[in-house]
């Protein structure tokens, strides 16, 4: 157990962590697989991940130095990953704090270090990007010190020794004089002397806390978790604990350790390592493998409930099934409830006919399937908007075709009084645009409780319900012509206040459905701003641009000129007509309201009317239907 070490990595988005991994096992010389040798962020497998740079799914890898194995946790960076986070902090016993040379600790990075100090893990600060021209190290270990103080963090912890380096550039050292810098192997040193080995005794009866489950089509379940005492054996027989408490008796078929980023066969893993095992059919995160004679529970992994849920449902507008190859509610519901197996911070349940969300899937003859056929849809709760459009982004590429809801928050009443959510959000402009923001804070009733000016960039935080942040990243990125920076975390649930905005502008809707035209779109862009280019396929009822106007307007974006004897159909074909928005799958997310809809499909996203009939919709808010 001495020559083990287990240390996860955090930090916030793209302040380098994964870059630092990469560093980490080239130099110590770890075997890399052909796919890997490839590419520069070797620990970023996902494609997503590669796409959007940053870290969604925790993955695990081990080095040699010095004869000590080091086992490497990468944690992801963003607070919607939270229930990755948390059970991955369970196997480490530290952490290397990894900080932006300029940025500075970040909201998500005070979110996993609470977490952290709260296990009581030593904690190693990385000062990283060093190479930066703008980099500015004292500055940022100050503002680190000032974060450990404020969560509480011991004397021990409080006063860290600090590394600095470019994982970039493969260096780093205990002086940020980067010309002084060879390799990383100052890090590998201040692990093994810093970081202490696994607790646990390998001669106490068998304990291993599961935390994360994955798929093997040969193996079948395959769960991976840390043993805290005890020895496991390829072979073993052994006793799983549900999380009801319920003892099962199984036999593992095999033991898998790390070795680099592969996984290899083994046949004895020991207390403090973390390990794979095959063999149990129904085992799930945060439950308890245990000696057969004398089997003891470990604590289950506590994990935060989700804040927000949307309604997913089978695609029933006009295009449904032409683009999907999983598309019935019965792959779809199954997919979903195969996701809780690997993410234990969301949640699924069968919809109702009473929530109004479910009549999404109302098609335009004005039938309403029955939820006993899986077509009223499934509620999925998640940890925040990221978190579910992650979700919804996956299944897309992997050949599904649905429709979802309008992100709601989910509610609490306690005491007779009902309670929403709210988040406390961070806000770095340049100076110019700090007006803009406030402003439209302001319109939202975000409650601004810091602010502050360095160098012609304002800071800026806001507390504000999470009903009234939803929609506004979209304009913040507008607003700001791209230089903003915006961070958000859950911060607690509290009274509503009653007064929450809804959007203030309308759509524009296709009247009729055909193939879009330029003369009926540079008609129509008077209105608003349009979504869709010229020869795009659209349908009666599909949400083509945003209004300008509170209301919704019906318009005709397939309207052709005519040709008459007095004019061509060739003039007046230099009108200009403006670049559509793109909207993005987070983008429509935010856009849509209580009466419209995602369509999600492998080759689209659209925006749809729930009611695609106009008279229909409008009998229906009358209270006629």
């Amino acid at each position: 157990m001495n020559d083990i070490r287990n240390v996860a990595i955090i930090a916030h988005v793209d302040h380098g962590k994964t870059t630092l991994v990469d560093a980490l096992l080239r130099q110590s010389k770890t075997h890399l697989g052909k796919e890997q040798m490839g590419h520069d962020l070797i620990m970023d497998s996902n494609e997503l991940e590669r796409e959007r740079g940053i870290t969604i799914f925790s993955k695990n890898a081990s080095v040699i130095w010095k004869g000590t194995k080091i086992n490497i946790i990468d944690t992801p960076g963003h607070a919607d990953f939270g229930g990755e986070v948390e059970r991955v902090l369970k196997m480490a016993d530290g952490c290397l704090l990894l900080v932006d040379a300029k940025e500075g600790p970040m909201p998500q990075t005070r979110f996993v270090l609470k977490h952290a100090l709260e296990m009581g893990h030593k904690v190693i600060v990385i000062v990283n990007k060093i190479d930066k021209s703008d980099a500015r190290p004292d500055y940022v270990e100050g503002k680190i010190f000032d974060l450990f103080v404020e969560l509480g963090a011991d004397e021990d912890n409080a006063y860290f020794e600090t590394i600095y380096a470019s994982s970039k550039l493969g260096r780093a050292g205990m002086d940020s004089d980067l010309s002084k810098m060879q390799d990383i192997s100052t890090i590998f040193d201040e692990i093994l002397r810093v970081v202490p080995p696994p607790s646990g005794n390998p001669d106490k009866p068998l304990q291993m806390l599961i935390t994360t489950i994955s798929a093997d089509s040969h193996k079948g379940r395959i769960a991976t978790g840390r043993i805290y005492n005890g020895t496991l054996k390829s072979g073993q027989e052994v006793t799983h604990i549900s999380r009801t408490g319920e003892k099962k008796k199984y036999r593992i078929t095999s033991l898998i350790t790390f070795e680099g980023l592969d996984r290899v066969e083994a046949q004895e893993a020991g207390a403090g390592d973390i390990a794979a095992i095959s063999g149990i059919p129904d085992i799930t995160i945060g439950e308890t493998v245990a000696d057969p004679q004398n089997p003891q529970a470990l604590d289950l992994i506590d994990i935060e409930e989700p804040t927000i849920n949307m309604t997913f449902a089978v695609n029933s507008s006009p295009f449904g099934g032409r683009e999907g190859t999983y598309k019935t509610s019965r792959q779809i519901r199954e997919r979903l409830y195969k996701e809780l197996e690997t993410d234990v911070a969301l949640r699924v349940e069968d919809g109702q006919n009473g929530d109004p969300a479910l009549r999404s899937s109302q098609s335009e003859g004005g039938q309403r399937p029955s939820v006993a056929s899986g077509e009223g849809g499934w509620i999925v709760s998640g940890r925040g908007e990221l978190h579910l459009a992650i979700l919804i982004e996956r299944l897309r590429r992997e050949g599904y075709e649905f429709q979802v809801s309008r992100p709601r928050v989910i509610e609490k009443i306690i005491g007779g009084k009902k309670y929403i959510p709210f988040e406390r959000i961070f806000i770095e402009v340049p100076e110019v645009y700090g007006g803009s923001v406030m402003q439209k804070m302001g319109t939202r009733h975000g409650q601004l409780v810091d602010t502050k000016t360095e160098n012609g960039v304002a800071n800026l935080e806001f507390i504000i319900a999470t009903p009234e942040f939803f929609g506004y990243r979209s304009e913040f990125t507008q607003d700001t012509k791209g230089l903003g920076l915006l961070n958000a975390s859950f911060l607690e649930y509290r009274p509503d206040p009653g007064n929450i905005i809804r959007r203030e502008h309308g759509s524009l809707v296709a009247h009729d459905g055909g193939t879009t035209k330029s003369y009926g779109l540079v008609n129509a862009q008077d209105r608003g701003v349009l979504f869709i280019n010229a020869g795009v396929a659209v349908y009666k009822g599909q949400v083509v641009g945003q209004n300008s106007r509170a209301e919704d307007i019906r318009i005709n974006v397939c309207k052709e000129k005519n040709q008459t004897n007095m004019r061509s159909k060739g003039e007046d074909v230099g009108e200009h007509f403006n670049a559509p928005r793109e909207m993005s799958l987070e983008n429509a997310l935010e856009y849509i309201d209580d009466t419209e809809l995602v369509e999600v499909t492998p080759q689209n996203i659209r925006i749809r009317k729930i009611i695609l009939d106009e008279l229909e919709a409008r009998r229906q808010a009358r209270g006629l239907i």
